[in-house]
């Protein structure tokens, strides 16, 4: 990857919708937006294109969000990669939830949560602080 390639940013959601809008947020904040809309696509591409930050949709269906989250935290080689999870609880109900249901992952502390409807600020902040992608300058 040369220094001025995009960072390559996976988003996994199965609201078209929902895709649309982050991949379009993504690119006009200089990411190369990956979009997957279930868990096997979304671990596929997490191998296949090695994107440096992970967002997942929490509330997709038969908890596929949950588990690919789960899955990624729970692989050596995968669990580097940082992750936002995007739903529609509260965030501290998942950190109690990931307490219960996962107690060895309460320490990863490189990853985030956002509420939906998401900040479209929030989000690109997150987003180049995972990835570690230099803030635009506010002159601009």
């Amino acid at each position: 990857m040369t220094a001025t390639a995009a960072k390559k940013v996976l988003v996994v959601d199965d609201d078209p919708d929902a895709q649309i809008f982050i991949s379009n947020l993504l690119t006009a904040h200089g990411f190369d937006p990956i979009l997957a809309a279930t868990r096997a696509e979304g671990l596929r591409k997490t191998i296949d294109e090695k994107p440096v930050l992970i967002l997942i949709d929490m509330m997709m269906r038969r908890e596929e969000g949950i588990q690919m989250y789960l899955d990624l935290k729970r692989d050596e080689r995968l669990r580097h990669v940082p992750v936002i999870m995007l739903a529609t609880i509260e965030r501290r109900l998942f950190l109690k939830w990931r307490k219960i249901h996962s107690p060895d992952l309460t320490g990863l502390a490189s990853d985030a949560y956002l509420e939906k409807p998401i900040e479209a600020e929030e989000l690109i902040r997150l987003a180049k602080k995972l990835s570690r992608v230099p803030a635009m300058d506010p002159a601009r």
